[in-house]
């Protein structure tokens, strides 16, 4: 039996599917995993949510613990859990406040995955295989305040070099739209240099307005953006993030991607007294040495965090960007 909380009287309805059907609940609908299904870890959640105003943010909780938050109406992702039976709860919010759960359970029999991500004290391997990315539209854009864009993360083994690659996809009809995906690790202020390195695989960069790699650091009280993006249809260059003058600075480094290829980027980043190094990137075999230097600015967290950033064009075309063997070393 299903016990259903009313947060709102509007939201008094619980339609229960049969037979593997979609599960959907006072506008959460959850089509994986099915209620009391036997499931591997990672198990993947897909779900959406839909109200009379804009959705704002969809979350994953495991026995009562967030386990993932994106800021759009949808979910696609890959929660760990151990094994065994779990408390899985799937929340939405909606612009006025309002909020929706579809609760389940799930058993746990093992894991899935064959390449087992990894960490140490010295990086992450494998980062494209870990759960618990978020997400967001609007704030990728200008001024954290961008058009909205339906996007989504999800899993392959094809294409992949290992055998299961990350995939974002960026879509919907708003010109310039953006969204960007974030996976964040505890903050350690004694890492001081970084090499942040991928393969990513492109079918249409006509697509692209750009692609953007980033390290974030807040450390010491200060924040650190160690921000790349090749302008494939822009400036047709590496431009390189100003953290205090909050701007895209050129660098006049050619970037060029390949279709129907894997592309193999690696960044080599620095801080010192408060400033931004960019030393080098590297694109498909071809080093480029960057040597340009920015201030941080002032933040009151610790973290260390990677992101993976898609943009737009004046003429939105629906694309994706698969990434594999996504690492950040530092030391």
């Amino acid at each position: 039996m299903v016990f259903v909380t009313r947060q709102f009287a509007k939201c008094a309805l619980l339609f229960m599917g049969v037979g593997g059907s979609t599960l959907a609940f006072a506008g959460v609908s959850v089509s994986s995993p099915t209620n009391g299904a036997t499931v591997s870890s990672p198990v993947r959640v897909v779900a959406s949510a839909s109200s009379g105003k804009p959705i704002t943010a969809m979350r994953i909780y495991v026995d009562g613990y967030s386990a993932y938050t994106t800021y759009s109406n949808r979910i696609d992702t890959s929660v760990a859990m151990s094994k065994g039976w779990h408390s899985v709860i799937v929340q939405a919010w909606d612009s006025s406040g309002a909020y929706f759960k579809a609760p389940l359970n799930v058993n746990v029999s093992g894991t899935s995955s064959s390449t087992t991500p990894t960490t140490s004290g010295g990086g992450y391997w494998n980062i494209d295989q870990m759960s618990g990315w978020g997400s967001c539209d609007r704030c990728a854009g200008i001024g954290a305040n961008g058009p909205s864009a339906p996007h989504w993360m999800g899993w392959t083994s094809n294409p992949s070099l290992d055998g299961k690659s990350a995939v974002f996809t960026i879509g919907g009809s708003n010109p310039w739209a953006n969204a960007i995906w974030w996976k964040s690790f505890r903050g350690d202020d004694s890492k001081k240099h970084f090499v942040y390195e991928m393969y990513f695989y492109i079918k249409n960069p006509s697509a692209s307005q750009a692609l953007e790699f980033d390290v974030n650091q807040s450390a010491g009280y200060r924040r650190y953006i160690y921000g790349t993006q090749c302008g494939v249809n822009y400036d047709y260059q590496w431009d390189v993030w100003d953290t205090a003058g909050n701007t895209w600075r050129k660098t006049g480094i050619p970037c060029s991607v390949k279709a129907y290829a894997w592309n193999h980027y690696v960044a080599e980043f620095a801080r010192s007294n408060g400033q931004i190094h960019f030393i080098a990137i590297t694109l498909n075999g071809k080093k480029s040495y960057v040597n340009r230097s920015y201030w941080s600015k002032q933040w009151g967290a610790s973290e260390i965090s990677v992101a993976v950033q898609l943009d737009m064009r004046g003429v939105p075309v629906t694309y994706s960007l698969w990434v594999d063997k996504l690492s950040l070393r530092f030391w």
